[in-house]
């Protein structure tokens, strides 16, 4: 089935272009979410006009996007977990904890889903953090992860 996309759709395509999806997919998900309208003459002479005001969403959200991303890049998030042998943490941090910390230490509320780790954090020190704010911008974080045994001995 061809659609024309009313809004960027991930790993497929961005708003105004037209693209051939399964049938499911289209009447299922894409047009009742909103996302994509099917392909008529008359949708298609709107597919500029789509474009066009998608692209002024897409700068000014990148625009707001940057400022945060500047400041995303200066945090550095401690946390402090208990360890087995060999340094390996029982359990992990996920990306809630992140972005709770993240709320916490500097009150930028970033969405669990738009945090990206390249790996589960199940070990102790230094992993980053990948934040998908806009299209084209992912600041990473800082995130050290210390053991709860070191973190009291150097409280008492």
């Amino acid at each position: 089935m061809k659609v024309l996309l009313k809004h960027d759709v991930s790993k497929l395509g961005k708003a105004g272009q037209t693209k051939n999806v399964a049938d499911g997919y289209a009447r299922n998900y894409l047009i009742p979410q909103g996302m994509a309208v099917l392909a008529t003459p008359g949708a298609m002479k709107q597919a500029d006009v789509l474009a066009r005001a998608e692209q002024m969403r897409q700068a000014k959200l990148a625009s707001d996007a940057s400022t945060v991303a500047e400041a995303i890049k200066q945090v550095t998030l401690t946390f402090a977990a208990r360890v087995g042998e060999g340094g390996k943490l029982y359990g992990s941090i996920t990306t809630q904890q992140v972005a709770d910390e993240l709320k916490r230490t500097t009150g930028i509320e970033i969405d669990k889903r738009k945090l990206e780790l390249r790996e589960p954090i199940r070990a102790l020190g230094t992993h980053k953090v990948a934040v998908h704010l806009a299209t084209e911008l992912e600041p990473e974080l800082t995130v050290n992860v210390v053991s709860e045994e070191g973190v009291a001995e150097t409280a008492v």
